[in-house]
């Protein structure tokens, strides 16, 4: 039993009533909660009575909410000075449930219907017959029924009785269906630029099907999956709409996003030099909720100017159908490429970061390379032709900062090269991250990453040197330049290899709302052989900062090379959106 602290003086920030009662530990939570604190100090015994029978009112209604109610509730005020609201609650018995019955309104349902609405009725005779689970389980019986067909369905004025006499609560839920409803094909509510055609191409029903609530939201999230309206809307047209063949439409109402837009893009690093992106798309240009975009991008080590289309839903719903041509120079270390490249790629997407995707490139680039032997540049024109087969797999629980799960990718690419080289060969790429929450509430996370690459019928230096393997550098091995990693030549230019084997493991730590730390330990080996072995791996270890925006972290790594080489800078920084894997 509480008791009130006599001559306390009362403070804001305190319960606003005084609680006596021999109560549940469970049950006076609940009260105590309902009742709340006090805003500001109580002056004199008229305020404290009104506060006293607002607290009353709370705590009868948590009783009543909770099952008792047969339960007395008494609002007093004490003699102390100041005054203080006082409330004495005796709960008696808990009310239990008897019989839940459901009452079906004409026109009745089908028995299918009528069972899975008892089926999902959740209340049993002996229960305590708590306000909320009443509610849920009328919202459960109507859900039930409308995944059954039944769109139209109502909830009315349910009747409980409530029995002093054997401290019973009968619940009668009363239930009115509709008709069965079935689906009919989409109407477009708008003047708009997309294709009413294409549009009813991606209906997840056949006309006359029995509605589904799933159906229907399922329509609306492939049209939002597009990217390219602002708004979209999806729902049966009213029941005066009907087809003369008793088939309901449905609505979709879109609203386009603005038909164009720009984005800029510059970056810097300390070895790479600075860059500057360009990017203007158009959407829905050929009524399909498409996406067409012209690119420029300047840098040291990587430009291109090209084009890029996306057919969302292509042949069939969530395909994305991607054609890209580009024209394009790389310089870095190892080599300097010029050429220009068409790729055409069928993405079958399972969630927003799962897919498949299967696809093929045909690339031709004059390269510039360093002969092993005489280190003297060898350039030669060359006509690539690839297949791609691709996977991502994501079961973590964020894009952008994961504290749980896992991800897995990989990449089969047969290339043919022709032309001052001729070679075949297969190269295969995969990588997999993995996530460890150290405590309850993720505070502290262990995160993992293991990739490895295979070139399998391809030596070196058969092997152009754009087509091999590097490691270092941001992506992969942090505190190193880019392709630092791996066989350099006698003039020190990275040779590059026919396999690769990565690995990281890194501790992130949360403090406070937005602020976090990192420190990570990444290792990189690059081989000549198409098996990974792991030999000469190199280190690279460091610590970060994070700050969250509130969709993801702002990253700023601070990494240092453990086997640096002469020309290898002493540390680097990166600094980035969203964790490193």
């Amino acid at each position: 039993m509480a008791a009130p602290i006599l001559g306390a003086p009362n403070k804001a920030g305190q319960p606003k009533a005084q609680l006596e009662g021999a109560l549940s530990s469970a049950l006076r939570g609940k009260i105590v909660q309902a009742i709340g604190d006090l805003e500001r100090p109580i002056g004199n015994r008229f305020e404290a009575r009104r506060r006293a029978r607002e607290a009353g009112d709370d705590a009868a209604a948590v009783l009543r909410s909770e099952g008792y109610y047969g339960g007395e509730v008494e609002a007093a005020v004490t003699e102390t000075d100041p005054p203080q609201a006082l409330v004495r609650v005796s709960p008696g018995p808990r009310f239990l449930i008897a019989d839940p019955t459901i009452e079906w309104i004409a026109p009745v349902p089908s028995l299918e219907a009528q069972a899975a609405g008892e089926a999902v009725l959740g209340l049993a005779n002996g229960q305590a017959s708590r306000a909320a689970e009443i509610l849920s389980a009328e919202g459960r019986i109507a859900a039930a029924t409308r995944a059954r067909g039944y769109a139209d369905t109502e909830v009315q004025v349910r009747t409980v009785t409530v029995d002093h006499a054997d401290h019973s609560v009968k619940p009668v839920f009363r239930i009115a269906t509709g008709d069965l409803v079935r689906l009919g094909g989409v109407n477009l509510s708008a003047a708009g630029k997309t294709n009413s055609k294409w549009l009813r191409s991606l209906t997840p029903w056949r006309q006359g099907e029995t509605y589904s609530p799933k159906a229907v939201a399922d329509l609306e999230k492939l049209l939002l999956d597009t990217g390219v309206y602002d708004s979209v809307t999806v729902g049966l047209a009213p029941k005066d709409q009907i087809t003369a063949g008793g088939l309901r439409p449905v609505i979709v109402s879109l609203s386009d996003r603005p038909r164009s837009r720009l984005d800029l893009g510059a970056s810097y690093s300390s070895t790479e030099g600075a860059g500057a992106d360009a990017r203007w798309t158009r959407y829905n240009l050929i009524r399909r909720a498409d996406t067409e975009a012209v690119f420029v991008r300047a840098s040291n080590l990587d430009s291109q100017i090209g084009l890029d289309l996306s057919l969302p839903h292509w042949l069939r719903a969530g395909q994305t159908l991607k054609a890209q041509a580009k024209i394009f120079r790389l310089q870095t270390s190892a080599y300097r490429e010029t050429g220009v490249s068409l790729n055409l790629d069928a993405e079958r997407r399972y969630s927003r970061t799962s897919f498949v995707t299967l696809g093929g490139s045909l690339d031709y680039g004059v390269t510039d390379e360093t002969q092993r032997a005489t280190l003297q540049p060898l350039g030669r024109s060359l006509l690539a032709l690839s297949g791609l087969v691709g996977f991502a797999l994501d079961r973590s629980d964020d894009v952008l900062d994961p504290k749980r799960g896992w991800r897995v990718e990989a990449r089969v690419e047969p290339t043919t090269i022709t032309g001052a080289t001729s070679l075949t060969y297969l190269k295969v790429q995969s990588q997999g991250t993995a996530y460890w929450p150290l405590d309850a509430r993720s505070r502290t996370v262990l995160a993992g990453r293991l990739k490895v690459g295979s070139i399998i019928g391809g030596t070196i230096p058969a092997t152009p040197a754009s087509r091999r393997f590097y490691s270092g550098g941001g992506g992969s091995v942090r505190g190193y330049s880019f392709q630092a990693i791996g066989p350099h030549l006698a003039d020190n230019t990275p040779e590059g290899g026919a396999s690769l084997l990565e690995a990281s493991v890194e501790v992130r730590r949360r403090f406070g709302e937005h602020w976090g730390v990192a420190a990570f330990l990444d290792a990189g080996s690059i081989g000549a052989d198409p098996a990974p072995q792991g030999e000469n791996m190199n280190f690279g270890a460091g610590v970060g900062l994070r700050y969250d925006l509130g969709f993801g972290p702002i990253r700023f790594d601070l990494a240092f090379p453990l086997h640096p080489r002469s020309n290898d800078p002493t540390y680097q920084i990166y600094l980035s959106i969203g964790q490193s894997f």
